[in-house]
């Protein structure tokens, strides 16, 4: 009963209010002030992403509270702020900022959001190398089939990149120790 009532109060308040012409002009004010309300949000969230960019990009060391909130503003610019031009490049900062504190499955959703949601992104061939690295680390996420899966498809959708040129050395080396490499290395 108390849906019901719910409902048809729900309904008149829709039937006259859409019989109104003030409530259409009332729309279209929330709606300008939803438009205004979203761009201030980015603007502030652009500041905090600049602030805390900066921040990382002069310490000397990682601090693991500084990481986890740089970490949480570049998410919330890249969710609030979707449509803007930065927003990949804050989402992929998300994904670096939690592989250097090691938390590669979180690192793991970034890179693949910037990969899948950002298919024209300029830097994307290289959140695809990011991703790779993760899976082919034996310290991180230690999928060689996957990190071979992705180290493919840079080659096959960015061949003249140097992402495609390391990408094909990365294959090249799977399974050889590091003294094989380092023996590698010294004859070259």
């Amino acid at each position: 009963m108390k849906f019901k009532i719910s409902f048809v109060i729900f309904a008149c308040i829709l039937t006259s209010c859409s019989n109104n012409t003030n409530f259409q002009k009332y729309q279209n004010e929330v709606k300008r002030d939803s438009l205004v309300f979203k761009k201030d949000s980015c603007e502030i969230l652009l500041e905090e992403v600049k602030r805390f960019d900066k921040i990382l990009l002069t310490s000397n060391a990682i601090n693991n509270q500084i990481a986890e909130k740089s970490i949480k503003v570049f998410y919330d610019f890249y969710s609030i702020c979707k449509n803007d031009s930065l927003s990949p490049i804050f989402l992929l900062k998300a994904g670096q900022v939690s592989l250097s504190i090691r938390k590669y499955t979180d690192a793991k959703d970034y890179f693949t959001k910037v990969i899948s949601e950002f298919p024209e992104f300029k830097n994307r061939a290289g959140a695809m190398f990011l991703l790779a690295q993760l899976y082919d680390e034996a310290s991180m996420l230690n999928d060689e089939a996957i990190a071979k899966k992705i180290y493919e498809q840079i080659i096959k959708e960015y061949p003249n990149s140097s992402y495609a040129n390391d990408s094909r050395a990365c294959i090249r080396n799977f399974g050889k120790s590091d003294e094989e490499l380092v023996r590698e290395f010294l004859k070259k």
